[in-house]
């Protein structure tokens, strides 16, 4: 099997723990723009000590700069891929638009890989990444075999895949449950984890009071087991998978060591893990043992398991790894020496590795031999010493005229400079350019103040008396569209909300839906995926973005603009100063009322209760009694939304940010508590009862 393995290096113990265990290469995160600013991480030194350690043994390493980025912190983010790029990375996984069309730019010759923050799970998605020039994609956890051939069959870029270790519950890229109910945002690289804690899911609204209708027994829908496909790398390599990425940058070094060293030689000897293996792979780490339900195409309350707080690790396994990565003579690179000692020149010494480095050195003249002369199979002996080296020697030759002498000094030196010569050879950084950065987007699109927008969920909400309230958008799902036989009369633009998770099986169903909707008189559609575009691109539908696109600057704005769109929804982790200073060469939205999304699943929650009655109520409830509405998503998935409604009536900041559009969210409500709130905004009305303000006023780490 030739696919690469990736270790998780979230420390330089744990970078050698990988190298020193089989890994192909490493992902880490340097300065403060990576997915897991909980690790250790890399200071400047070491991350400079990384690229050496790794280069000089064929390992290569890869920045994780996948966070969403504020207007201010995308300066110092490119600085920060610039200095990576000059000293060698190999690539950099990126999340935010703004900041792959700045690398694009300004680092052309940076390989770039599109982190599974962006969402991937379409063939259309990942060609669209690959068309802008990833070298690779990393799709969802979610995708199963069938949707992994899928991609690798049809797009042009690497396919990576993440074969072991953690599942989060929501598609990665798309989960505001630790920003909203923390302030931690999984996008910002700070989740706390809140699907790992007890909850229930519950057919009616508890009443929501000090505990007394917290879960009565201790159940954990939210926490999946780890995954571990240990079983099927033969059916990866078949298809076309490029990389398989172990999780685990916040795991201990043991931890790594262990699981590399089962999935490399998983690899070199192409086959399945044995029992003991796989015991090995459940004592490193597990809740509840593995699940590889999604690769089967499969989901259930069978994939959900817990870890015991405190839970120890395996002493023995652990200390026996950690033994072996620290001896630092797992990972050594073959060399071939051809050494050369004639009389009346320098001698030579020639060393090559099986990648192409050569280089070649030169030592003293040999002296004529007063006693004993030095023969070939000497030189041989002593060239073969190199031990404490990165390198291991598999060959030698020595031409030896007869009569000289040569100190074993001179030997070792010889072959010290060699082998010198050889990493700096091997760690040297490619010549790639650096071009000007690209000035600031164009044009200012900004408003003097927001026309409301209005997203429903249900027909019933869509009456008469809301319409005529003249709202300047109506958002419908587009599932709800494909069952109307007419649209309401209204003075509004009509637009399709696009299933925000969906699959390449699904866009003939999708597609004629689009049709049936533009024959009805929509003309536009809300896209919440970079994969939505290739389904909408021949439709002659205007394109606007959706909050699921987590446009966090100015320069995503941009880049959404040359991919056609005529709006985008900005992110609504944002504080209301980052929204009036983000520059807007698109007309943009933010949400203004309505539960916020948590989270979405490739689960349904529901189900898994027990029982499938998404046509009725459904919630989640937590530790404090707090009630989570549960809202059925295309392709029998849940949408978690917060239990609290945002209401910013009462705030005219939100006024005065340069929006072209406030959306009025509704999920829950009644056709009345609509027409209610839409009046509340237009008045400015304070709310009434439990709200929230969302992150708007706090912001998030």
């Amino acid at each position: 099997m030739s696919m690469e393995l990736l270790s998780p290096a979230g420390s330089p113990e744990s970078l050698r723990a990988a190298v020193q265990s089989g890994a192909g290469a490493v992902y880490l995160g340097w300065g403060d723009f990576n997915a897991r600013r909980g690790a250790k991480n890399f200071s400047d030194e070491e991350f400079a000590d990384a690229l050496r350690y790794c280069h000089e043994r064929g390992v290569r390493v890869f920045l994780t700069l996948n966070t969403l980025l504020t207007d201010r912190e995308l300066p110092r983010a490119l600085e920060t891929a610039a200095a990576a790029c000059r000293m060698g990375v190999d690539s950099v996984l990126v999340q935010d638009w703004g900041l792959f069309d700045l690398l694009r730019q300004a680092l052309p010759d940076l390989p770039l890989h599109a982190s599974t923050q962006m969402s991937l799970f379409t063939s259309g998605g990942c060609r669209e990444m690959a068309a802008d020039g990833c070298e690779r994609v990393v799709i969802a956890r979610e995708c199963s075999a069938a949707d992994t051939a899928e991609i690798c069959k049809n797009c042009p870029a690497e396919v990576e895949v993440f074969v072991h270790g953690a599942l989060c519950m929501c598609y990665s890229g798309q989960c505001e449950m630790s920003a909203l109910i923390g302030g931690r945002s999984g996008n910002r690289g700070r989740c706390a984890q809140p699907c790992r804690l007890p909850y229930e899911v519950v057919a009616a609204p508890p009443e929501q009071s000090s505990g007394a209708n917290r879960p009565a027994k201790k159940s954990y829908p939210l926490s999946l087991k780890d995954s571990c496909l240990a079983d099927r790398l033969g059916e990866m390599a078949e298809m076309g998978v490029a990389c398989l990425k172990l999780e685990g940058r916040m795991k201990r070094p043991e931890y790594v060591a262990v699981i590399t060293r089962i999935y490399a030689r998983l690899l070199a000897e192409g086959r399945r893990p044995t029992a003991a293996e796989k015991a090995e792979l459940e004592q490193a780490f597990s809740r509840s043992g593995f699940t590889d339900w999604y690769w089967q195409g499969g989901h259930g309350a069978g994939m959900f398991g817990t870890r015991p707080e405190n839970a120890p690790d395996p002493k023995e396994l652990f200390a026996q790894a950690k033994a072996v990565y620290e001896k630092g003579d797992q990972r050594t690179v073959p060399v071939r020496f051809a050494c050369t000692v004639r009389a009346g020149a320098p001698c030579a010494l020639t060393a090559e590795t099986e990648d192409g480095h050569t280089v070649t050195v030169t030592g003293p003249v040999p002296e004529a031999a007063r006693s004993r002369a030095v023969t070939a199979e000497e030189l041989c002996q002593r060239l073969r010493k190199t031990g404490g080296t990165a390198y291991r020697c598999e060959a030698v030759t020595a031409e030896v005229d007869d009569g000289l002498s040569l100190p074993a000094s001179a030997v070792n030196a010889l072959r010290r400079d060699a082998l010198a010569a050889l990493t700096d050879a091997r760690t040297a950084p490619p010549k790639r350019r650096e071009l000007p950065v690209p000035p600031p987007p164009a044009g200012d699109r900004a408003a003097a103040a927001p026309r409301f927008t209005v997203s429903v969920t249900t027909a019933a909400q869509l009456t008469p008396q809301l319409l005529a309230l003249c709202p300047a958008r109506v958002y419908v799902p587009l599932e709800l569209l494909a069952a109307f036989t007419a649209l309401p009369e209204a003075d509004t633009e009509w637009c399709a909300i696009l299933p925000r998770v969906w699959r390449d099986r699904d866009e003939a169903e999708l597609r004629r839906w689009l049709d049936h909707a533009k024959a009805l008189g929509v003309t536009a559609v809300l896209a919440g995926n970079i994969g939505h575009l290739s389904l909408v691109r021949d439709t002659g539908l205007a394109v606007y973005g959706d909050y699921g696109l987590n446009v966090f600057n100015g320069r995503s704005l941009d880049y959404l603009r040359k991919k056609g769109l005529s709006s985008a929804c900005l992110s609504f982790e944002l504080r209301f100063a980052q929204l009036r200073d983000l520059p807007k060469c698109l007309p943009a939205e933010a949400i203004v009322y309505g539960r916020l999304p948590l989270m979405i699943t490739e689960n349904c929650l529901i189900e898994n209760a027990g029982a499938c009655r998404c046509d009725r109520p459904n919630f989640l409830t937590d530790r404090t009694g707090a009630a989570f509405p549960l809202l059925p998503a295309y392709g029998h998935r849940t949408e978690i939304q917060n239990s609290r409604v945002l209401w910013l009536a009462d705030r005219p900041e939100y006024r005065r940010l340069g929006l072209s559009f406030a959306r009025l969210r509704f999920t829950t409500e009644t056709p009345e508590e609509c027409l209610r709130v839409f009046r509340d905004y237009q008045a400015g009305a304070a709310a009434s009862g439990e709200f929230t303000r969302g992150l708007y006023e706090r912001g998030v780490e």
